[in-house]
């Protein structure tokens, strides 16, 4: 079988869904409160997805959620030192690289 390929037939609204989450996460970045509304989709939605392409995806999504949620809660206390502010900004970056990436290959039909 080619990689990528899924061993369980994936249904429609899992991979839009999967697309969804990572828009979400992108629209996030100026507003905040839609990158809750998509790791929710994400939990809810990994059952569904597990032996298909989209199970990395949801995974990545949680694990890119609660590690941006983490770090920054860590990261704006430390803006007192004025290092805070560069871990903020990196955080940002790595949030929009891991997002940017996990949504091509979802367009793509491909595994995180």
């Amino acid at each position: 079988m080619p990689e990528g390929e899924s061993v369980v037939p994936v249904s429609d609204s899992t991979r839009i869904l999967a697309i969804v989450v990572y828009l979400l996460y992108l629209l996030s970045l100026p507003l905040g409160l839609p990158a809750v509304v998509g790791v929710i989709i994400a939990y809810v939605k990994r059952d569904e997805a597990v032996g298909t392409v989209y199970e990395s995806h949801y995974a990545n999504a949680i694990e890119t959620f609660w590690v941006f949620a983490v770090g920054l809660v860590a990261a704006i206390p430390l803006c007192f030192v004025l290092v805070g502010f560069a871990l903020i900004a990196a955080l940002f970056v790595w949030m929009v690289f891991r997002t940017v990436r996990g949504l091509v290959r979802a367009l793509d039909g491909r595994a995180y």
